[in-house]
């Protein structure tokens, strides 16, 4: 089968690998969308950060180099033993966290911080950039009929999105600001709106995404038109109740704090290629927070829910669908030199 194997940074191969068969407690999908998310795009910019290189994943047993993709959907065609829930002709998402099950993050529930937390198309194991793949079965999510299998293959940037929201202090009624209207801080935008909030601040330069913000509800600001900071003070009085950093920009994260009301929250959904640095004065003498979220844990059945019944219309971000063998080109290079691409979906 055909696949896409990330190799090191700038070096994604599209090249025939062994199919696989489901192992015990496994089960084998053919996969009909796959998204290229944000972190994908670190890896080939910027990797290797949860690729594993030199020494294989913990979990995963795997090193580089591996099949990309963890945002997809698709249809079982196989189950190995013990598979319980499912069986061939079931269509799924995929919720790809590997976990360990024993460290003390898992053994409280929160498997999303897993000492050895690992991605399916990140940590090896397989990935959505190829024609098959095997996960376990606790990955698996079945979805309603009346889903697309485009939609499905969205529901796992749009649970980094929702799980942000409930990991912050936003009550109904609060004001809100989020730095950076790509795939992420869109869908960050949309649960911001389903959870209460009464205005939503979005920070952003490329035109598309401007004009996506705005059609989903955000009041629009354009940090190259003047001060972002001043600007949401302005319209609020003394800033936000909670930020949201969905750029992995250094200098916006400031911008993220200063925005923010006394006691306010910020809010870092970012994954960082280099480390940011900010005025640890800023948060301590005006008593604000700022929060860590990493991808999501129990909330993949209320995402799925939410896509299906139409209240979170997260197929408008695809601006692209394109075939595996052009993911380079088509894909990846297109997001960097393309800033009106937001989410553009593969299809193996």
């Amino acid at each position: 089968m055909k696949a896409a194997r990330w190799y090191n940074q700038h070096d994604i191969r599209v090249e025939e690998t062994t199919e696989p068969t489901p192992q015990p407690g496994e089960v084998k999908i053919k996969v009909a969308w796959a998204g290229i998310c944000g972190s994908d795009l670190h890896e080939y910019v910027a990797g290797p950060i949860f690729i594993p290189v030199g020494e294989p994943h913990v979990l995963t047993k795997d090193t580089a180099p591996i099949i990309m993709g963890h945002e997809f959907s698709g249809e079982i065609t196989e189950v190995g033993e013990g598979v319980e829930r499912f069986q061939p002709g079931d269509r799924v998402t995929i919720e790809p966290i590997y976990r360990c099950g024993k460290c003390a993050a898992c053994k409280t529930g929160r498997y999303n911080l897993c000492e050895h937390l690992g991605f399916h198309g990140l940590a090896g194991g397989g990935g959505g950039f190829a024609e098959y793949t095997t996960v376990p079965e606790v990955m698996v999510h079945p979805i309603p009929d009346e889903m697309t299998f485009e939609q499905a293959a969205l529901v796992e940037p749009a649970a980094v999105a929702l799980h942000a929201i409930r990991m912050s202090k936003l009550r109904p009624g609060d004001t809100a600001a989020v730095f950076g209207a790509g795939p992420i801080g869109l869908l960050t935008i949309q649960s911001l709106l389903l959870s209460g909030a009464s205005k939503v601040f979005a920070v952003e330069i490329s035109e598309e995404r401007k004009q996506l913000a705005a059609e989903l509800g955000a009041i629009v600001i354009d940090p190259t038109e003047g001060d972002p900071v001043e600007a949401i003070r302005n319209a609020t009085g003394d800033g936000v109740a909670v930020s949201y950093e969905v750029t992995g920009i250094p200098a916006v994260l400031q911008q993220a704090i200063d925005c923010t009301a006394i006691a306010g929250e910020t809010v870092i959904v970012s994954i960082w290629e280099t480390n940011p640095s900010f005025n640890a004065n800023e948060i301590v003498l005006k008593e604000r927070y700022v929060t860590g979220t990493i991808a999501y844990r129990d909330i993949f059945p209320a995402v799925i829910d939410l896509i299906a019944s139409g209240q979170f219309a997260a197929e408008k971000l695809v601006t692209k669908k394109i075939a595996l063998d052009d993911i380079v080109e088509q894909g990846f290079d297109a997001l960097i030199q393309e800033k009106s691409q937001v989410k553009i979906l593969v299809k193996p």
